[in-house]
């Protein structure tokens, strides 16, 4: 079944709230805008996506190790990290609607319609334009270019616009028992700094020599006044960050090796070449002496899911500043003295996990007509990576009689030690199968009258639809192969 992108995109989110994936939060109260929760089988889906970065990440790399630092820090370390002064997007009001928008995501969507329209050559002069003027900070500028390309607000449909303005998108609360003489502490707005200032208690700690790298994953919150695109953006999410701390002069090189890197762990996946994209900066943070986004295709557009950015020695060297502490690394196999100890450079490869979920949604989900003849028949499939998937395998009894449920509890009780597993015995077994075709279950295990005589079962494969006729002591073998981390991490 061909859809239209906007109807495939409504679809999906559709989808992953009859199907138990995302909820919107607080939905009994009207919910809150750009905050979800993730429901039964998005919280498996979204620990299995943790669990294959964190691997790739860790596990396969002897020189990489994993922390989990704390949401609140030092307010010191936010004017350190520049987030206090500047962690700002250009922000416009329309005067008739009462709406605010950023002003660069406004251009970016004109631009998106002029290559959807063919018109290259402007949608390129356009996002030169704003290139420059993001990168001189010249708001004035942005707003003319809002104004000469005629972009009108989506809500009232007018262009009557405030002037451009900066808005810190950092979330403040009082940190102490008592109100009064309590500090101002942020909700971190990044888990990179976290990494950063413990910089070099994992080092002594674990004995650690340069390259090496610290991961993490943790939430972060963005007081993101453009909310959309369903958990695009969202003001709480999720991020998957490495920080590789190397010697200063082996960043380009560094730079290359984790851009690479970083997409093979993301076409192992099975997704198409053509999905994905490098995106290279041509404004760079105050930071960066390099960055590129990795980009996919969603139905709305190409959209970074992933940065690796070189940060240089910025960060540990303003936390050296600022806390009066050293942060540097000391090199005993250096021969020349002056060069022994230094602050390291950084190359950071940092992902969004609530978008990483939402690309695996959308790259799973599928309409299938599956008619023949005058017999109708269709399915929704999430074909999600068998390690991925929320549910590994369902248990299917034919019947409710027979013995056959209790045939396939024993099955289940041996396996789900091993494996997350479903049970299932209400309705017809084409019913059973469709609803764990919706919810991505790649293997159901049907437990049948030949099972009791034989103790053989049937195995259905969710993609082909294919069953074949197994022996039920082999399950754990069977399953076990096809789910492995292996299939992707290899």
């Amino acid at each position: 079944m061909s859809k239209n992108n906007d109807e495939l995109f409504k679809n999906v989110i559709a989808h992953a709230k009859e199907y138990g994936f995302v909820f919107q939060s607080s939905e009994i109260y009207d919910g809150l805008s750009a905050v979800y929760d993730y429901g039964q089988y998005g919280a498996e889906l979204k620990n299995n996506i943790k669990t294959y970065w964190w691997k790739a990440m860790v596990q396969l790399n002897e020189n990489i190790v994993g922390i989990d630092s704390a949401i609140f820090m030092h307010p010191k370390i936010w004017e350190a990290s520049g987030h206090v002064a500047g962690f700002n997007d250009p922000m416009i009001d329309n005067k008739d609607s009462k709406k605010r928008y950023r002003a660069d995501q406004l251009l970016e969507d004109k631009i998106a319609k002029y290559e959807k329209d063919g018109k290259t050559a402007k949608a390129e002069a356009l996002q030169t334009a704003m290139d420059d003027a993001l990168k001189a900070e010249d708001f004035s500028r942005l707003k003319e270019l809002i104004e000469e390309h005629e972009i009108a607000d989506p809500v009232s449909g007018t262009r009557n616009w405030t002037e451009v303005r900066q808005f810190n998108l950092m979330f403040s609360t009082q940190f102490g028992a008592m109100a009064e003489g309590s500090d101002e502490v942020y909700l971190r707005p990044e888990t990179a700094q976290g990494i950063f200032v413990n910089f070099l208690n994992v080092q002594k700690s674990g004995r650690m020599k340069i390259p090496f790298g610290i991961a993490q994953i943790g939430k972060a919150f963005r007081n993101e006044v453009i909310a959309r695109q369903f958990i695009l953006r969202m003001r709480e999410f999720e991020q998957m960050e490495m920080q590789f701390f190397i010697k200063p002069g082996t960043e380009m090189e560094w730079f290359a090796h984790w851009k690479e890197a970083r997409l093979k762990w993301h076409l192992a996946l099975g997704t198409s070449t053509e999905k994905y994209r490098f995106h290279d900066h041509t404004k760079l943070a105050h930071y960066a002496n390099a960055a590129t986004d990795i980009e996919f295709e969603f139905p709305f557009g190409f959209k970074e899911v992933e940065g690796i950015h070189s940060r240089t020695d910025f960060d540990l060297s303003q936390h050296e500043k600022y806390s009066g502490k050293k942060l540097r690394f000391f090199d005993p196999q250096e021969t020349d003295k002056e060069k022994q100890s230094y602050v390291p450079y950084v190359i950071e490869t940092s992902i969004g996990l609530d978008r990483m979920f939402l690309l695996t949604l959308i790259n799973a989900y599928e309409e299938q007509d599956l008619s023949e003849g005058d017999k109708k028949d269709s399915r929704v499939v999430l074909k999600f990576p068998p390690a991925l998937a929320p549910i590994k395998a369902t248990i299917l009894p034919l019947t409710k009689k027979d013995g056959l449920p209790e045939k396939a509890r024993d099955i289940m009780d041996k396996l789900k030690l091993d494996f997350n597993l479903q049970y299932d015995e209400k309705d017809s077994i084409g019913k059973r199968y469709r609803r764990q075709d919706a919810i991505g279950t790649p293997f159901c295990i049907t437990v049948d009258h030949q099972t009791l005589e034989d103790n053989t079962v049937t195995i259905r494969e969710r993609d082909t639809m294919i069953q074949e006729r197994v022996n039920a002591d082999d399950l754990e073998k069977i399953i076990g192969d096809l789910v492995s981390w292996k299939k992707v991490l290899a």
